[in-house]
């Protein structure tokens, strides 16, 4: 039998199999995104779930003149196949390859880009109103969303639109039950009951009650089934939900019974499933030194309280969900709510712990200003993921928050320069503040083999000087200082620098900044943020309010979006690996 996915570089090659063939082409897109993950990583079960459904699309649609939008990214991996990325698709993620995520600039059939999630309804919904404007009437819009996307607020918002618009838009709701933790709250207790009550789904329908032409739920994996109810579909005019039920890492069995960790499995081999061990770390991730940390200080503080939108493995709070689950809150995909939440927590004298990545914060930036700062309520967020994070790119890096942060009034910032510093930065926190805090810290392990040392209470708004010299002076925030201190072991003269771990961003340490400006006649400023307002601006700030007129050089993230790639290769091409920060130090020598 001839491999059938040899044969397909685009939709038009698909389309002109016989349908009889196609389930024969799905096992064969199965086959080849488990043998491309395996070597390469990346994620594998919503891929593995979707590929029916991914053929069917292409085969019955005319993309990309119809468009079609995902939700979340990571389900596209088999749509990239489809669609001229075959051939490199091994590149997957890695740096100079293609994107983990679907991106406009890639490809003409990535209709819009999507690394967060519940984005698509809104995106596809304005695709189609633009149609209606522009006479397009036939042209079909299509948002796919999936792995708990649908609980989202922004969701709910663009469903709710949507139903009193005539837009020609059919949005497929990709029911596997799971986002990377289990799917959680009242929708989905609401959908696991109209998987099994057709009476429910028929009379007491929310999707129906938006005014929308719902159908299903029906099987994802059955491509007659799948093909057949979007060609009736095709022709229903104004809003459609189709409902399918799927398998998370349907074709591989660990990956079907282990969903959660094949999420994103790294390594595995292709025909047993079996994760390939890697060589295990003697050092301790930072959002594990988060969670045990966490743990032992609720263990004697009945206030604390944990929280964290779908992020109870990534963050680790599944320590605490495993001691204290009465006092562990999972709100789905929903980071707005999960601010207001803590908010109202606090004023009712809980302690709560907000545990929401960097990159995930930005969406609810209105309610961080509001709800928390402006009523100033000690709420504590911890921004796991910090900084560069790899290959998830542009979408993932935690590179905006100093400076988002920074600008708001009553917000202390504080960065660890290792796991002991956030492990006492977290006991200062339950202990009591008058302002909240947000707490940034990275992706992967610390450095330190013995961090769970004795607490020891953090003076607000201090640094430190980690290494005393006699002319120029580094300022470093979080962990990005250990490069300068690898870097400083590059130099032969290092007698002339000064290296000091200012800590907070706000409030600025004023006294040891005097101390630093007084004497060393150069300063340079070290973070893995963003530039344009962040950790250096604060600096420079400093300096013009109080007329000192040394010379500053800040370093970090320059003003482009950072494209994936391991952290390393990251840091190299903009400067901050060790070796490129030794030759600039060496220019002060």
């Amino acid at each position: 039998m001839k491999n059938l996915l040899d044969h397909i570089s685009n939709p038009e090659d698909l389309r002109k199999l016989n349908r009889t063939q196609l389930p024969q082409l799905a096992k064969e897109l199965r086959d080849f995104i488990i043998d491309i993950v395996s070597t390469k990583e990346g994620h594998l079960g919503a891929s593995l779930g979707i590929v029916e459904l991914t053929i069917a699309l292409h085969y019955l649609f005319d993309t990309p003149n119809d468009l079609l939008v995902w939700d979340v990214g990571h389900q596209a991996y088999g749509h990239k196949i489809l669609t001229g990325r075959k051939e490199t698709f091994h590149t997957n993620r890695q740096f100079g390859g293609i994107a983990g995520f679907p991106t406009r600039k890639e490809s003409n059939f990535d209709a819009f880009g999507v690394g967060h999630s519940s984005t698509s309804i809104s995106a596809a919904l304005g695709m189609a109103i633009a149609s209606n404007l522009k006479g397009e009437t036939k042209k079909q819009h299509i948002a796919v969303i999936g792995d708990a996307s649908i609980a989202s607020g922004m969701a709910f918002e663009a469903l709710n639109h949507a139903g009193v618009s005539n837009a020609n838009l059919l949005i497929i709701l990709n029911d596997n039950a799971i986002g990377i933790d289990p799917s959680v709250g009242a929708l989905k207790e609401y959908l696991t009951k109209v998987k099994t009550d057709r009476k429910l789904a028929a009379q007491n329908n929310i999707i129906k009650a938006l005014n929308f032409d719902y159908s299903g739920p029906i099987d994802g994996h059955n491509l007659p089934k799948i093909l057949s109810e979007l060609e009736r579909l095709k022709s229903v005019k104004g809003p459609k939900f189709l409902h399918i039920i799927t398998t998370k890492g349907k074709g591989l069995q660990q990956a079907e019974e282990d969903q959660v960790t094949y999420h994103a499995p790294g390594k595995f081999d292709k025909i047993s499933g079996e994760r390939i061990k890697k060589e295990a770390s003697l050092y301790t991730k930072y959002q594990d030194v988060f969670g045990k940390t966490l743990v032992e200080l609720a263990e004697k503080n009945d206030k604390i309280v944990g929280i964290t939108p779908a992020m109870l493995t990534g963050s680790s709070l599944k320590f605490m969900l495993e001691k204290f689950p009465e006092r562990t809150f999972d709100v789905g995909i929903a980071e707005q709510h999960a601010v207001t939440l803590a908010a109202g927590m606090v004023t009712q004298g809980l302690i709560p712990f907000c545990n929401i990545y960097s990159t995930f914060l930005q969406r609810a930036y209105d309610q961080v200003i509001h709800d928390v700062a402006l009523q100033n309520l000690p709420v504590i967020f911890c921004l796991d993921r910090a900084g560069l994070v790899g290959e998830d790119g542009a979408t993932h890096h935690g590179v905006f928050d100093l400076a988002y942060l920074r600008c708001i009034p009553n917000l202390i910032i504080f960065a660890p320069r290792n796991e002991i510093e956030l492990r006492n930065i977290l006991f200062t926190a339950q202990k009591g503040l008058k302002n909240p805090i947000a707490i940034r810290y990275p992706r992967g392990t610390g450095k330190l083999l013995e961090w769970q040392k004795s607490f020891e209470d953090i003076e607000i708004g201090t640094g430190t000087c980690l290494t005393k010299g006699s002319n120029v002076a580094i300022l470093t925030i979080g962990t990005i200082a250990e490069n300068v201190i690898n870097a400083l072991e590059l130099i032969s003269e290092t007698n002339i620098f000064s290296h000091y771990d200012m800590r907070f961003v706000k409030p600025l340490d004023k006294n040891l900044l005097e101390e630093i400006f007084a004497n060393h006649t150069f300063i340079i400023t070290v973070e893995d943020g963003v530039l344009k307002g962040g950790f250096g601006s604060s600096i420079l700030e400093f300096a013009a309010e109080n007329n000192y007129p040394h010379q500053i050089k800040t370093l970090g993230i320059p003003d482009i979006f950072i494209e994936h790639g391991t952290v390393s290769q990251l840091q190299h091409i903009i400067g901050l690996d060790p070796k490129s920060l030794s030759n600039l130090l060496n220019s002060y020598v």
